[in-house]
């Protein structure tokens, strides 16, 4: 996404103040990444790896969506935990509750929406895992569901009189609320992309594409000055969920089900050595950015003292 309002979302670089106040704020502001190329070129990879490693757990290792719902949420929180604890950006944190959302909302979608039929159960299976096979609830109802909530989470947002532009998340409380609304959106484009590949007869691909197309729209929004850039990151955000979703079953699926039939252990395997590349590559980046004013800083002591 290339406007740049939308891609310096979470740039928390002032050049106008030189305050300590700004400084420390900077600080704490910089606990988020910056919302460039990279930052939704990685967000595809994790929710890419967030359906076929949730698929993994759930279907291949027949753990079921109830227990493997509870072990991934468990996962979130304490990914979360970590993340809200650093006191700053570190690229290893921040991807890897991106990643545990993403699982953790495969299978939260996968529970919400399905059940033991046949359909979802193959190979004249008649369960899958311990508990409950699912509720039944199916797509329509549960994405109805989510956009619920999330609008809910949205509201509760504004009430509590926090600004919605990322880059000026410095509380907890603000975070928190950011990491709910990351779940929730997640989980709603799992249900999303399921029913597109499943249910919309566009199947996979089509599904894909129909995705693509629509963020297209959204990047010739940007330059529509009336379009808030904070509802557009959002959009995107959701949608950008779906495409993993079908780009995974895309993957792992069947070829007589229009996917690839590589397998959900060595398509996520694949996909982690790929988000774990881009996460140190992340991290370097964030490294020499950070050492960057500190250098620029010492500049002119050497020239006066020279």
């Amino acid at each position: 996404m290339a406007k740049p309002e939308i891609l310096t979302e979470l740039d928390v670089a002032s050049t106008s103040s030189t305050s300590s106040t700004s400084s420390t704020t900077k600080s704490v502001m910089k606990k988020l990444p910056e919302v460039t190329l990279i930052f939704w070129i990685m967000k595809i990879a994790a929710t890419t790896l967030g359906e076929t490693a949730g698929d993994l757990f759930a279907q291949t290792l027949k753990l079921g969506y109830f227990l493997t719902t509870i072990a991934l949420f468990l996962i979130f929180v304490v990914t979360l935990v970590v993340q809200l604890r650093s006191s700053r950006y570190n690229p290893f944190f921040y991807w890897t509750v991106i990643l545990s959302t993403s699982m953790a909302g495969t299978t939260m979608s996968d529970f919400m929406n399905r059940d033991a039929s046949g359909k979802y159960l193959s190979n004249g299976a008649t369960k899958l895992g311990w508990g409950p096979q699912g509720l039944g609830l199916g797509y329509p109802a549960g994405a109805a569901i989510l956009i619920s909530i999330l609008l809910a989470i949205f509201l509760a947002w504004k009430l509590s009189g926090m600004t919605f532009q990322i880059r000026d998340i410095v509380t907890f409380r603000g975070e928190a609320l950011f990491w709910s609304a990351i779940l929730v959106s997640n989980t709603l484009g799992t249900s999303m992309g399921d029913f597109l590949s499943d249910s919309s007869g566009l199947g996979y691909a089509g599904g894909a594409l129909l995705v693509t197309g629509v963020l297209a729209v959204l990047v010739a929004l940007m330059k529509v000055p009336v379009v808030p850039n904070v509802l557009l990151f959002w959009i995107a955000f959701v949608l950008t969920r779906p495409l993993g979703a079908t780009a995974g079953d895309f993957l792992t699926k069947p070829v007589a089900k229009g996917g690839l039939d590589l397998g959900t252990a060595g398509s996520s395997a694949v996909l982690l050595a790929i988000l774990f590349g881009l996460m140190a590559f992340a991290h370097v980046q964030e490294r020499r950015t950070s050492a960057a004013p500190a250098q620029e800083r010492r500049e002119p002591v050497t020239r006066q003292a020279g």
